[in-house]
C-alpha cells in the first residue's frame, strides 16, 4: 500500500484570533512584554505610553539571527528545555510563545527591534500584509548597524493602537502581574520606577511543602480600616506573576476578610494558556489547596486574636467610663457604697505645712494616740507610761483576698480604687449559658458571651450603660441587703445618679 505525507496549513487569521482570545484584556499584552524582558535577563524595562503608541524596551540579552527566528515561531520548545535564564538563572515566565500575537488585539502593527553584540536588527510585524501574504510566514526582517554604547537588549513598540490605554489601569496591571520584587529587576512607567506595595498589619509568614515544591510567602492581615473588598483574597503567584486571588473559604468569614491580603507563590502549578487561572483538576493544584486550607486555618486564629485585641481596647474604654459614673453615684450616696466613703477626686489627700492630714483610717482612733512630752497632771496615781513596758501586741492575722480568676489569656481586668479598698472588673468567656454577672469579695465577673452583653457590645454608648447596670448590680449585693427588693432599690439609685450630667 503506497503511503503519502498529509501536509499541515495553519490559517494565519486563526493564530491571531486565538491569540485575541486567550488574551481577552488588551492591557495583558503590555504585561506579556514585560515578563518576556524578564525572562531575557532585562534588569531594566521602560515601559513607555504615548497617545498613538506603545514602547516597551529592556536592556536584557538582546536576540541574534537565530533568536528572531524562535521568537517568531510558534510553541518553541525552547522555554521548557530551558526553563532557566541564561544569566540570572531565572526560573522563566513565559511557556507557550503566543502573547506576541496577543498584541495584536490592540494595534495594527508592532516593531522588534534588538541588539545582541554586533548584530541588530528590525522587524515590522504588521497586521493587514501579514494576512494578506496568504501561507508564507516571511516577515521583512532588516538589519541595523550595532550601536555599542547602546547595549544589548530589545524593544517592542506597538502603533495604531486600536484602543486607549489609562495610565492608572496600567499602572495597576502591572503592579500585580510582574515580578516586582524579584531581585536586579525594576520596571519604568513613562519614566518612574514601579514600586510594590506594602501592606501594613499583623504578618503570617507562609513555608509549607508539597510533593511537587514549596508554597512560601506571606499573608497580611491589615488594619481594619485599611480593610477593602475590590481586591479581596490571597494573591497566588506563578513564577514570580500573579495568576489570580483565591479566597480560599474566607468568604464565610464576614467582613473581617476583607483584611486579608497578600500573595503566596506556587511555582509548580500548572496554569491556563492565558495565564488567568488553573488547571483545577491536576494534582498539583489539589496538594495546593489542601496546604493552603492549614494555613488559612492559621490566619482565621490571628485574625481572631488582632480582633480580641480591638474588642479589648473598646472594652477597657468602656470599664472604664463605666466606673467614672459609678464613683460619682458613691460620692452622692457614700450609704450604698461598701468600700467606705467615696470622693470624686481620684488623688489621695495630701499632707499640707505642719499639721497635715489624718488619713481615714486613723481619724477614727485619733483620740487614744499619746502625745509626746504631755502628762496627766490631775491623776497623781496614774502609772507612768514612759516607765511602764509596752505590752506585746498580736498581729491580727490578715483575711486573704481573693484572686481574680481568668478562664482565657484574653480576658479584660480593670482594678479601680473606690473608698478605703476598691473593686476589681474581670470580663472574661462564661460561656452564652453561664450567669450575666456575678462577684466573689470585691471581684467582680462579666460575662461577655451572654447575649444581653453580646447584643449591648455592639455600640460603645449601649456597652457603657450595660456595664454600669451590672456593676451597679453587683456593687450592691456587696452590701448585704436584707431583701432582694432593697438590692434592687439601691442599684436603681446609683444608676440614676451615674448617668445624671454633672451640673444637674
Amino acid at each position: 500500500m503506497e503511503t503519502s505525507t498529509l501536509p499541515i496549513r495553519v490559517d494565519k487569521s486563526h493564530l491571531v484570533t486565538i491569540g485575541e482570545r486567550l488574551y481577552t484584556e488588551s492591557i495583558e499584552l503590555i504585561r506579556e512584554l514585560v515578563n518576556n524582558a524578564y525572562d531575557a535577563d532585562a534588569t531594566e524595562v521602560q515601559v513607555t505610553l504615548a497617545e498613538n503608541e506603545i514602547s516597551v524596551a529592556d536592556n536584557g540579552l538582546g536576540m541574534d539571527l537565530e533568536g528572531l527566528r524562535e521568537y517568531f515561531t510558534i510553541g518553541t520548545p525552547d522555554k521548557r528545555l530551558n526553563p532557566r535564564s541564561a544569566r540570572f538563572g531565572r526560573l522563566r515566565i513565559g511557556q507557550f510563545g503566543i502573547g506576541k500575537f496577543a498584541t495584536l488585539s490592540a494595534c495594527e502593527q508592532f516593531t522588534v527591534r534588538t541588539q545582541r553584540g554586533a548584530f541588530a536588527a528590525e522587524v515590522i510585524f504588521d497586521k493587514v500584509e501579514w494576512e494578506r501574504g496568504g501561507d508564507r510566514w516571511d516577515l521583512p526582517l532588516r538589519l541595523l548597524p550595532s550601536d555599542p554604547g547602546q547595549g544589548d537588549g530589545t524593544a517592542v513598540v506597538l502603533s495604531r493602537l486600536r484602543r486607549r490605554f489609562d495610565l492608572v489601569e496600567v499602572e495597576r496591571h502591572l503592579l500585580d502581574s510582574v515580578p516586582l520584587r524579584a531581585p536586579d529587576f525594576s520596571v519604568l512607567l513613562n519614566g518612574r520606577r514601579l514600586i510594590p506595595l506594602h501592606l501594613p498589619g499583623h504578618r503570617v509568614p507562609v513555608l509549607e511543602g508539597t510533593p511537587y515544591g514549596p508554597v512560601l510567602g506571606e499573608i497580611v492581615i491589615v488594619p481594619a480600616h485599611l480593610a477593602s473588598t475590590l481586591e479581596m483574597g490571597v494573591e497566588v503567584k506563578v513564577r514570580q506573576v500573579t495568576v489570580r486571588r483565591e479566597l480560599f473559604g474566607m468568604e464565610a468569614w464576614g467582613r473581617e476578610a476583607a483584611r486579608v491580603k497578600g500573595e503566596v507563590h506556587a511555582d509548580f502549578l500548572p496554569v491556563t494558556a492565558d495565564r488567568s487561572g488553573f488547571v483545577r483538576d491536576s494534582e498539583e493544584y489539589r496538594a495546593f489547596v489542601e496546604i493552603m486550607q492549614v494555613i488559612m486555618e492559621e490566619v482565621q486564629r490571628a485574625l481572631g486574636r488582632l480582633s480580641d485585641r480591638k474588642e479589648q481596647r473598646r472594652t477597657r474604654r468602656a470599664v472604664k467610663e463605666a466606673f467614672v459614673r459609678i464613683q460619682r453615684a458613691l460620692a452622692r450616696n457614700p450609704d450604698l457604697s461598701p468600700f467606705g466613703p467615696v470622693s470624686l477626686g481620684a488623688a489621695e489627700p495630701k499632707a499640707t505645712g505642719g499639721g497635715g492630714v489624718v488619713p481615714d483610717g486613723l481619724r477614727r482612733h485619733a483620740s487614744v494616740l499619746p502625745v509626746q512630752g504631755v502628762q496627766e497632771a490631775t491623776s497623781p496615781t496614774a502609772p507612768d507610761l514612759a516607765a511602764t513596758p509596752a505590752a506585746p501586741q498580736l498581729a491580727k492575722p490578715r483575711k486573704r483576698k481573693p484572686r481574680v480568676r481568668r478562664l482565657t489569656p484574653h480576658a479584660v481586668v480593670h482594678r479601680v480604687r473606690l473608698g478605703e479598698t476598691g473593686v476589681t472588673c474581670c470580663l472574661d468567656h462564661f460561656g452564652p449559658d453561664g450567669p450575666e454577672a456575678s462577684h466573689e469579695g470585691t471581684i467582680i465577673y462579666v460575662n461577655t458571651d451572654h447575649p444581653l452583653y453580646l447584643r449591648n457590645s455592639r455600640r460603645r454608648e449601649t456597652q457603657t450603660l450595660h456595664l454600669t447596670r451590672l456593676l451597679t448590680q453587683e456593687i450592691s449585693l456587696m452590701k448585704e441587703p436584707r431583701t432582694p427588693r432593697q438590692a434592687f432599690e439601691r442599684q436603681s439609685k446609683l444608676l440614676r445618679d451615674a448617668f445624671i450630667d454633672e451640673g444637674e
